[in-house]
């Protein structure tokens, strides 16, 4: 019942009474109940010793229903206790480890609960306390006589976590000599805790009638006690939580496991090597199962690569149904298989028949923690459920000479043991007790004869090596202690009595045994040692549960020392298989697909794919390829760009270079034959000089077309700049110096008889070439401004489907270079139009001015036509071979016209019909010939019946004659 001052007060005044009550409960039962020197312990094992180890075991499980001890505990029970045991007995045989020193003990029963382990331990520091018994009185007035109970000087224990902190806090209250000014602080930190032990306290101290009132707890805090110096160092054997390894709360612990940190780091590792990523949790309320999920987590976090999926608590007394919401909870994420449990054997027993229940056999692979290790208990009758299980043990040996020790124990060797006898009757299903048997209970008595492994099955406890090492370990503490304090002394000397606790640590961290036990037994066990923080190195080996013709066993498939060895061949998973099964929160991405993240949960994303030009730089990012390059097909990276330029077999290419083939050969026909006629009347009123440079012109046109279809490199873009225009500059030239001549002179013709300035050969050869510099000057500029080059071209293809994406090879000539190319060429052109329709009005006989008009009538139409297609295609994905091939036709046809209206006309007439190619007349006065030739056109429409050219050529020989006259 809670006294009424705790009720009142709340935990303040809990706060406040811990500080104050905690230096007065040592004195325990001593004010209260005086013991004799025969008293009998029934809930503890006495062994008498020149020194004293105290022996926490939890030799009974958890109480139910107000109970503080349910059943009995076999394995983890008896046999750790019976380890220390046997230890004992090794030490106290051993004439070269303290010798002359007997070792005694005082061994505890914890029943697997921290409040009552924390009860029964006070019992260790009895030895502390004095009382000042100025106060007590006996009934005939005399002094009480009190008895000093025997001084324990370490403890072996505690197994459960939970229960050491609760101990290692009472075992180090006082320094040596002094009062600890804030031991409630010094307990714990929590103030849970100190309500938890100061009503632990009460009940101790206090008589039924006495904890009904205030007053019992005013009287604890006005006793006037007194304590002696001296902390008790604690050795444990099977305790793992990572909270332990505190060396500033709790020094004077230290452990022969290594801690859940070492446990966690192996079980991440294993997790990590099986591929996992995405993992649930499931944890024992209390200090291992909490601690021990807290460091899982805090590894994954820190090595990265490891989500959790749930992280389930096991309440300390479940409810009905709990483990069925458990796994519930559990199934909510199907990708999340793996479970790390970190639970009592009673938890997870419990856990497996609710997943078998929930019709989840193989479904969830179960990586469970030393609390698990290769126990029959858990997987009993659910071996099914558990196949395929990996789970981690503290590297051990089987001690034989304890399991030889062990099957010896019989009721008649082995009364010390106060717990062996329920033992006996639990391990042979008898009862020792004729009363105690009931008819049809099927129990039979127990005739003493039954011995353990013959008549029951016995297999060794997974932590009877470690208790072993914990007693060794302080044993050989003691040894070298008394070695330095008491040299060649037999026996304790004064400097050992009392022990100091401090000192004795100091010892016992010291400790290094390389070879534990070396007698005739051929025990051998692990190496042990502590670190600065009183942990012993991570050693672990790793199991598996596995099924072969319906036999299960745990077999090792590997080991953790610092890191991780598997032997994946060996592994075996549900149902047989040999591949890892999964549990990832996503699959992984396709190549050339990036992860995207999910918020907050690192191992889970969604699959983005990089598309268009972007490759996968790493699973997280996509990048954009170098402009000259292009990704692959599976987008993981990028090659070059194929490079293409217009191939002289290319339909393109085919039809421009045919019309400039035949272009030019009708040039050099037409050239041929003017030089073989070059004395005709024809030739000459034809203008012989402007008509090769025409011709010359003309030939350039056609030639430009194998230019443009050639690679591309500095020379042929070179020559690109120079004759792309200047073939058109020279024909547009000659025909504008020829037109313009013609108008001069007929407009001149009608107001003088005196012929116009500048109409002579040579000087129609300086106006053309004057012309024609200006366009080679432009070059000029141009190549000093803008020196030429070939380069590829990426924009020019890059399509939005990379795979049709080129890299074109081309002359650095832009679309507004090659206008202004041109644009002095369509100046000429265009003014050369003009004087022909100007000149409209010259009678067709007379030289010729509509010929070169209908020439630049249809040199427009085609240029006014490419405009439109050239410009027009600059989006297309074909726009190199349209542009050049437009260009490229546009001006062999500019060069057709010109050489078949005006050249072939004459070629027929000097080949096929050379009587026309004859003068007619003597040469008359500029003007006459003029005024002839203008009325004939008025009033004579048939004049064009005359011989062909013969006022042509009367008028070209008199044109000719005034220039040679001038």
């Amino acid at each position: 019942m809670t006294p009424p001052l705790l009720n009142m007060g709340g935990r303040a005044i809990c706060y406040s009474l811990s500080l104050l009550i905690l230096p007065s409960f040592f004195f325990l039962t001593l004010a209260a109940r005086p013991k004799g020197p025969g008293h009998t312990h029934l809930n503890s094992i006495r062994i008498d010793g020149d020194i004293s180890l105290g022996g926490l075991f939890p030799v009974h499980a958890r109480g139910h229903n107000g109970k503080p001890c349910g059943e009995l505990k076999k394995e983890k029970g008896i046999h750790r206790l019976e380890a220390m045991l046997f230890a004992l007995d090794r030490i106290n045989n051993d004439h070269e480890l303290l010798p002359n020193i007997t070792l005694g003990a005082r061994i505890l029963d914890t029943c697997s609960r921290d409040t009552h382990a924390l009860e029964q331990s006070l019992t260790f520091v009895q030895a502390l306390i004095e009382k000042d018994g100025t106060d007590v009185k006996c009934q005939g007035g005399g002094s009480p006589i009190i008895t000093k109970p025997e001084r324990v000087v370490g403890v072996i224990g505690a197994s459960s976590s939970s229960v050491s902190i609760m101990v290692a806090n009472i075992l180090r209250l006082f320094k040596q000599g002094q009062p600890r000014n804030s031991l409630g602080e010094k307990i714990s930190q929590s103030l849970e805790y100190r309500c938890k032990l100061l009503s632990t306290l009460g009940r101790k101290l206090l008589s039924p009638h006495q904890r009904q009132d205030d007053k019992g707890y005013k009287w604890l805090l006005t006793k006037k006690l007194f304590w002696l110096g001296g902390e008790i160092p604690q050795v444990s054997y099977a305790s793992t939580a990572p909270e332990l390894s505190d060396n500033t709360r709790y020094d004077f612990f230290s452990r022969v496991v290594p801690p859940d940190t070492y446990q966690a780091q192996a079980m991440v590792d294993i997790v990590r090597h099986m591929g996992w990523n995405y993992v649930s949790t499931v944890a024992s309320e209390g200090n291992y199962g909490e601690s021990g999920v807290d460091a899982f987590i805090q590894k994954s976090r820190e090595d990265g690569g490891v989500c959790i999926s749930q992280s389930v608590k096991i309440p300390r007394e479940p409810k009905p149904g709990e483990f069925d919401k458990i796994i519930y909870r559990l199934g909510e994420n199907p990708n999340a298989r793996v479970v790390i449990i970190f639970a009592n054997e009673d938890d997870i027993r419990r856990l497996l028949q609710a997943a078998k229940k929930a019709n989840l056999t193989g479904h969830f692979l179960w990586v469970g923690s030393d609390s698990w290790g290769s126990k029959i208990s858990p997987v009993l009758h659910q071996e099914e459920m558990a196949e395929g299980a990996v789970t981690i043990l503290p590297k051990r040996q089987s001690i034989k000479g304890f399991d030889r020790y062990f099957i010896s124990r019989t009721l008649e060797n082995n009364r010390r043991n106060i717990w062996f006898a329920e033992f006996w009757e639990n391990n042979f299903n008898c009862k020792l007790n004729r009363h105690a048997l009931k008819k049809g209970s099927g129990i039979k008595k127990c005739t003493n004869q039954e011995r353990i492994g013959k008549d029951s099955s016995y297999e060794q406890e997974g932590k009877v090596m470690f208790v072993i090492d914990a007693v060794y370990a302080m044993a050989h503490a003691l040894h070298n202690m008394h070695s330095d304090l008491c040299p060649g002394k037999v026996g304790l000397c004064s400097k050992m009595d009392p022990i100091d606790g401090t000192l004795l640590l100091k010892y016992i961290r010291d400790v290094k045994i390389t070879d534990l036990l070396k007698d005739a037994g051929g025990i051998a066990g692990n190496p042990v040692q502590f670190n600065e923080n009183g942990d012993a190195p991570g050693r672990y080996d790793i199991y598996q549960y596995q099924l072969n013709n319906k036999t299960a066993e745990y077999k090792i498939i590997g080991h953790w020392t610092d890191q991780l060895n598997l032997n994946m061949p060996a592994m075996q998973w549900p149902g047989g298989a040999r591949e890892v099964p999964s549990s990832i929160c996503s699959q992984p991405c396709k190549p050339g697909w990036r992860k995207k993240i999910v918020k907050g949960i690192p191992c889970c994303w969604h699959c983005e794919r990089c598309d268009g030009y972007q490759y996968q730089a790493d699973q997280f990012t996509c990048k954009m390829c170098r402009f000259d390059m292009r990704p692959n097909k599976n987008h993981t990276g990028c090659h070059k760009i194929p490079i293409v330029q217009l191939e002289w077999s290319s339909p393109w290419a085919v039809i421009p270079v045919l019309i400039a083939i035949l272009g030019i050969m009708a040039t050099l026909f037409v050239v041929v034959t003017f030089v073989r006629y070059n004395d005709t009347p024809i030739v000459k009123a034809s203008g012989r000089e402007l008509s090769y440079v025409l011709l010359t012109g003309i030939f350039l046109c056609y030639a430009t077309t194998f230019l443009m279809i050639s690679t591309p490199g500095v020379g042929i873009c070179s020559l690109r700049r120079i004759f792309l225009g200047l073939g058109m500059s020279i024909s547009y030239a000659a025909l504008l110096t020829k037109t313009n001549r013609i108008y001069r002179i007929f407009e001149q013709g009608k107001m003088s008889v005196s012929a116009p300035r500048f109409i002579s050969p040579a000087s129609q050869l300086v106006i053309t070439f004057s012309l024609i510099s200006v366009q080679l000057l432009g070059v000029c500029i141009w190549f000093g401004v803008d020196p030429p080059q070939a380069f590829v071209d990426y924009e020019d293809q890059r399509t939005a489907n990379p795979e049709l994406a080129r890299g074109v090879l081309k002359c650095d000539i832009s679309d507004l270079s090659l206008i202004c190319l041109l644009g002095y060429s369509m100046l000429l052109m265009v003014t050369c139009t003009v004087y022909a329709i100007k000149t409209r009005g010259v009678p067709e006989t007379f030289n010729e001015a509509k010929p070169i008009g209908f020439t630049m009538y249809t040199t427009c139409i085609i240029w006014l036509a490419f405009i439109p297609i050239f410009f027009g295609t600059s989006q297309s994905t074909e726009k190199m071979y349209i542009q050049t091939t437009t260009l490229t036709i546009s001006v062999s046809l500019s060069a057709s016209v010109s050489l078949g209206m005006l050249y072939m006309p004459k070629v027929y007439v000097v080949l096929l019909h050379p009587e026309q190619n004859v003068a007619k007349r003597n040469t008359r006065s500029l003007k006459a010939v003029v005024t002839a030739a203008t009325m004939s056109n008025k009033f004579n429409p048939k004049v064009s019946l005359r011989p062909n050219g013969e006022a042509k050529t009367e008028l070209c020989e008199n044109l000719e004659t005034q220039g040679e006259m001038a």
